[in-house]
């Protein structure tokens, strides 16, 4: 197991709620958080901050999640994606895997499979 107090992830959600939620998860596990709720905010830091693990959610108003990791790709390689979305729909995942997501969980998922998807996501870096 990674050294989880020392590690950060990044949630991008354009629901605070969802955001919210996921960050209180994380942070009762142990993880460090960096929450956005907007993709170009989460865009800009991820250009200078490099996470390792970034939460996207693919259905968004302003960008979707799956252009947020084609930039993201771009601008931060090594960071390793992990979806929590609400849209379940084969094409959509097999976009995302395609694109490199280490992880894709559908809304509501089980607390304990996706803190063991973070903690996958970290180990392969």
């Amino acid at each position: 197991m990674s050294s989880i107090g020392e590690q950060r992830v990044c949630i991008l959600d354009d629901d605070p709620f969802v955001v919210k939620a996921t960050s209180r998860l994380l942070l009762s596990a142990g993880w460090n958080v960096d929450s956005f709720t907007d993709p170009s905010e989460f865009l800009q830091h991820a250009e200078t901050c490099h996470p390792r693990v970034a939460v996207l959610d693919i259905l968004m108003t302003v960008m979707n999640g799956l252009e947020v990791q084609q930039r993201l790709r771009t601008i931060s390689p090594s960071t390793r994606v992990v979806i929590l979305t609400s849209k379940d729909e084969p094409s959509v995942r097999t976009q995302a895997f395609s694109a490199g997501a280490s992880a894709f969980f559908v809304k509501p998922t089980s607390a304990e499979e996706f803190l063991a998807g973070i903690e996958s996501a970290f180990s392969r870096n």
